[in-house]
């Protein structure tokens, strides 16, 4: 399984824009499970609350007292850059020149050591190890020369990587796109009020108005004059958004680049079926994020749909665990067969991904000690081979079992009847906006080098 990144919640000039905020992060809590923070303004400076753990855990209705002000920024996180630890929690506050100042980051930055060690050498202290404060340091410094704005771009312009970004100094909140629109950043309305989030199931929770989803590159920027948009270049590239949040991370119920997360998995599920269709009993998901191309691929098929494997909704995600061992076990912990459904039948699995193989591992061996007749595997996604360097925890080559082995080695591996990946073209043929996509995992193609991305 994949570890995730972060999910960002704003709102501006509304009563309730602390537990507003506070509801926006749980319903992205599937973004990151390790901490949550919220950080509100009004005239008396900032309050914050922010500690490792669930949303739930995290805040209490006490907190909210402090929590006073009508603008807020809050914060879910995975460790991508940063170990899991207290100092690390976002969002990230600074104080300068009497000015109060908050960023909450998702994404990653692949020049962090770099910049750190530059900023390092000219006295900066750094209190965490998170790529933020180093985006933190460098736009104190630009604005002792430019307005907000300017000092925005001007520190945008020398990281490199993926981030989307909540920024608030004093009575102005900016949100930006990095240029590639690498991750994903959502405008809402909620009683007329701009809302900012990760995802749009949040403004749903809210009951607030999705208005659109921010481009690449763009900066919202809304204060007490009002709301307008500028954008960090004239010269933008062509975006390249992260494709993995539509086979996997995003919650189905979510738009996500302009794109209903549902109907893109379902898309999926059927170009599966015209690829590698399956002569089995049934089709068999592994929920929750197989669920929905399963149902493409049986529709499509006419086949048998049927939930044999239940899961323990409270489990978190097997990949938030941190050793391999505590990996294996969380895959057995979560999700648990119907018995009598597997004996003696040939099942098609429909998942998402394979990462590491471990967890599928699991899984096939269990379904052949029910006795299952034939097993065979359909993923909705091309072999993941390559690292990302851009917010997703498979930076590691050597745990990936596609960049190590055939298909068929595969296939042997798991002791499966058969196994097909969704091509790429299959892949593009499943979205709307084919070319604005970043598929570097599977193709080796990165959008943003880094050293890392040398091969």
């Amino acid at each position: 399984m994949i570890r995730h990144y972060c999910g960002l919640m704003g709102i501006y000039d509304h009563e309730d824009a602390a537990k507003l905020t506070y509801f926006g992060l749980y319903a992205q809590q599937h973004r990151g499970q390790e901490s949550a923070g919220i950080v509100t303004i009004d005239d008396k400076g900032l309050h914050e609350h922010r500690k490792l753990g669930l949303v739930h855990d995290v805040f209490s209705e006490s907190d909210f007292i402090r929590l006073t002000g009508k603008t807020a920024i809050g914060h879910v996180r995975y460790s991508t850059t940063g170990i899991s630890s207290t100092p690390n929690v976002p969002p990230f506050i600074a104080h300068y020149h009497g000015h109060n100042i908050v960023i909450a980051h998702n994404g990653n930055l692949v020049n962090t050591d770099q910049l750190r060690s530059e900023l390092e050498e000219r006295g900066s202290l750094f209190t965490s190890d998170n790529d933020t404060e180093v985006f933190l340091h460098l736009l104190i410094r630009e604005l002792r020369k430019y307005s907000l704005n300017e000092a925005v771009k001007a520190v945008c312009s020398k990281v490199r990587g993926a981030y989307s970004l909540l920024i608030l100094m004093d009575k102005t909140m900016i949100a930006l796109r990095d240029p590639l629109g690498i991750r994903p950043l959502a405008l809402g309305r909620i009683d007329g009020k701009p809302v900012f989030a990760s995802e749009t199931c949040a403004f749903d929770l809210l009951e607030a108005e999705y208005e659109r989803t921010l481009e690449p590159g763009e900066m919202y920027i809304v204060d007490e004059h009002g709301e307008h948009s500028e954008f960090l270049s004239a010269n933008l590239p062509a975006p390249r958004q992260c494709i993995f949040e539509l086979v996997y991370f995003a919650r189905p119920d979510s738009y996500v680049f302009n794109e209903q997360v549902y109907v893109c998995r379902k898309q999926m599920g059927w170009q599966l079926a015209h690829e590698s269709p399956a002569d089995v009993d049934f089709v068999l998901p592994f929920p929750d994020s197989g669920v929905y191309s399963a149902v493409g691929f049986a529709q499509c098929s006419e086949l048998p749909y049927e939930h044999a494997m239940i899961r323990n909704h409270y489990v978190g995600r097997s990949f938030i665990q941190p050793s391999q061992n505590m990996r294996n076990f969380s895959a057995r912990v979560k999700i648990n067969p119907v018995k009598p459904m597997i004996n003696g039948k040939k099942i098609c699995i429909v998942d998402d991904s394979i990462v590491r193989g471990t967890t599928m591992i699991t899984r096939v061996k269990k379904l052949r000690e029910l006795g299952a007749k034939e097993v065979h595997i359909r993923i909705s996604c091309p072999p993941i081979k390559y690292p990302c360097h851009y917010g997703i925890d498979f930076a590691d080559e050597r745990e990936l079992i596609a960049a190590k082995h055939s298909i068929s080695e595969i296939t042997k591996i798991l002791d499966v009847d058969s196994l097909h990946y969704l091509s790429v073209d299959g892949l593009l043929r499943s979205v709307m906006h084919s070319e604005n996509y970043c598929l570097a995992c599977f193709t080796g193609d990165y959008p943003v080098p880094c050293k890392g991305c040398i091969r």
